[in-house]
């Protein structure tokens, strides 16, 4: 048994994005201040924050294992291929939502495992809600001081299905793609909050087709998968991580029934 197959020990990386979420918080609540990093997208103090908080929970709890995070200094591939178990994060997931203070915006932490990750937990500070999985133990939802309750996908798509996609991504290629899969209602929400729908069984499908990093996708992967869906590219290969010098992720499709056909109205890319 894995150190991670615990469900205390499941419990208390939650905790830990709790505990960055109410830093998140303080900020949002307050005059603050962006920045842009050099490739133009935005940072806040809230970012920062949340990472140091994380960096320092998650050094405590396993300082063995090393941590990559959107807001630190990106490792080269020719060191981090050699890493069979880390931490990777995104202090602050949205940052453009929290900008727009519509609070749309969570903390992922995830635990890779030889390129899979087996632990997961993304909290939405706005709402107190959290997700938290890991793949033997299950996936979970806790919503402000109630008990943890145990969520699964919508195992049977059925007409209209629910599909979520980005407000600023690849309208044009989801649009062409939802004309070809028949009666749906298109949602549109920020961050790793559309898996998290899927997971919970509010959704159907989370069409992404634009950038994505793998601190983007880890933590909601393990949640979604723990609660019987799936992550895969556009030809339903499983995402994985750390596997090559970039970290960008495919376009990819987050689904919870997997006896459907996803992938048909791509046609020859299946």
């Amino acid at each position: 048994m894995n150190f991670w197959d615990s469900f205390e020990f499941l419990q208390s990386i939650n905790l830990l994005t709790e505990e960055a979420g109410r830093r998140i918080l303080e900020i949002y609540h307050s005059d603050f201040q962006v920045s842009f990093k050099e490739d133009e997208s935005p940072l806040t103090a809230a970012d920062l924050s949340s990472h140091d908080c994380l960096v320092e929970g998650l050094q405590k709890i396993t300082p063995e294992y090393p941590i990559l995070s959107e807001e630190s200094s990106i490792v080269r591939f020719e060191e981090r291929s050699h890493w069979e178990t880390f931490w990777l994060i995104d202090p602050l997931d949205g940052t453009r939502e929290f900008i727009k203070r519509n609070g749309e915006f969570t903390v992922n932490v995830a635990l890779i495992h030889r390129n899979e990750s087996v632990l997961g937990a993304v909290y939405t500070p706005a709402k107190e809600v959290g997700y938290f999985a890991s793949l033997s133990q299950g996936s979970f939802r806790k919503r402000g001081l109630k008990a943890p309750e145990r969520i699964f996908v919508k195992s049977s798509a059925t007409p209209p299905l629910r599909i979520l996609a980005s407000r600023s991504h690849g309208r044009e290629e989801v649009l062409s793609y939802l004309s070809r899969i028949g009666e749906h209602e298109l949602l549109s929400i920020g961050s790793s909050l559309k898996f998290c729908l899927v997971a919970e069984g509010s959704a159907d499908l989370y069409l992404r087709m634009g950038p994505t990093s793998e601190w983007d996708t880890a933590a909601a992967h393990c949640v979604l998968r723990a609660a019987g869906g799936e992550l895969t590219d556009l030809q339903r290969k499983p995402l994985r991580y750390n596997t090559k010098s970039s970290l960008l992720n495919p376009n990819f499709m987050a689904f919870g029934d997997q006896s459907w056909d996803w992938a048909a109205p791509f046609g020859n890319q299946k």
